[in-house]
């Protein structure tokens, strides 16, 4: 009995295999995928992430304060997140503020939030 995510007659649709491979992105655009999922994979860059969604631009005392999470984790964090373009930063004297780097990223970020509470609400 084959297994109930296989396909019980194993029969290959050419035109659609060769229509979706050539939609599929390449090598390096997937690995960049793969980078940027990793670094919403953590909890912590995720409260980060977050807390820049809520409030803004914010600096590292306000956000580390907000997450409930140190200085040093919430610096850690935005040196990641920075190196990968995920967050921006503008100085302005000795202070840093940090934000969002784009629209993507925060359309991204609200995106996930949506279906991670659609799945929490069972409908």
């Amino acid at each position: 009995m084959a297994p109930a995510d296989a396909c019980a007659i194993r029969v290959v649709d050419p035109e659609k295999v060769a229509v979706v491979s050539a939609s599929l992105p390449d090598a390096e655009t997937v690995a960049g995928l793969a980078q940027v999922f990793g670094l919403l994979s953590d909890p912590g860059r995720l409260r980060v992430i977050t807390a820049l969604l809520e409030g803004g631009e914010m600096c590292v005392c306000d956000i580390a304060a907000s997450c409930g999470t140190s200085e040093s984790a919430v610096s850690h964090a935005l040196r990641l997140l920075r190196a990968n373009r995920v967050v921006r930063v503008r100085r302005s004297g000795r202070m840093a503020y940090y934000r969002l780097d784009d629209s993507h990223v925060r359309m991204l970020l609200d995106l996930a939030l949506t279906h991670v509470g659609h799945g929490e609400e069972g409908t």
